[in-house]
């Protein structure tokens, strides 16, 4: 009979002795939850910001590669490309924008479009360029001869117009970029600064070459 009465008695005993361990159980993964959500806000800052700003640096890249390879395009695309010995260097088969003869402001930038991949929207380029067929000489690099020919005749100096695209002269074009990030940490920039005609980081890369033909 004692033994009975032990055996029940022990029952609300071990009972109150769980509730507090429950509850215990319960404030430690109340507490594991608020951690969780401090670490994944952590994570996810990160990850999107190292994808935000490799795809920046992405972008600049391809500015300053853009910049080299349309100033090359248009220094073998000069005002005497056309005498060249092998037919030319300026046919429309070549041609960015399928014209033939030296290339202009509208086929240069035809050129940097083609080289803009999907992942960059080509509607944020502003793309300037001088020193082409259809533009004035690139004010502070080019020299001055390709600006003006200076003939002698009967001591007489005759000043005769060159165009911008003469051989040895010189080409640019500048590549600008107006950059948004794609996740909401960084704020977004509502102003425009040049060389960028639209608001956002402006990035920009300027290519500067001598005309070979």
């Amino acid at each position: 009979m004692s033994q009975r009465q032990k055996c029940v008695s022990s029952t609300p005993q071990s009972f109150a002795a769980r509730v507090p361990l429950r509850r215990a159980r319960k404030r430690e993964r109340g507490a594991s939850l608020v951690e969780y959500a401090f670490v994944v806000i952590l994570f996810l800052s990160l990850l999107f910001g190292i994808s935000g700003f490799g795809h920046a640096l992405f972008v600049y890249q391809h500015l300053s590669t853009a910049a080299k390879e349309a100033t090359r395009y248009a220094a073998v695309r000069g005002s005497t490309c056309a005498n060249d010995a092998d037919g030319g260097s300026c046919q429309a088969t070549n041609s960015a924008s399928g014209i033939s003869g030296p290339t202009t402001d509208a086929d240069v930038k035809q050129y940097v479009q083609n080289l803009t991949p999907p992942s960059i929207d080509s509607t944020q380029l502003a793309i300037s360029v001088c020193g082409v067929s259809d533009k004035p000489a690139c004010a502070d690099s080019t020299p001055q001869v390709c600006k003006q020919n200076v003939l002698a005749s009967d001591g007489v100096t005759i000043l005769i117009p060159k165009t911008a695209d003469y051989p040895g002269c010189t080409t640019q074009v500048k590549v600008a970029y107006a950059y948004n990030f794609i996740f909401p940490l960084v704020p977004a920039v509502t102003t425009t600064t040049a060389p960028c005609t639209q608001p956002g980081f402006c990035m920009s890369s300027t290519s500067e070459m001598i005309i070979a033909h």
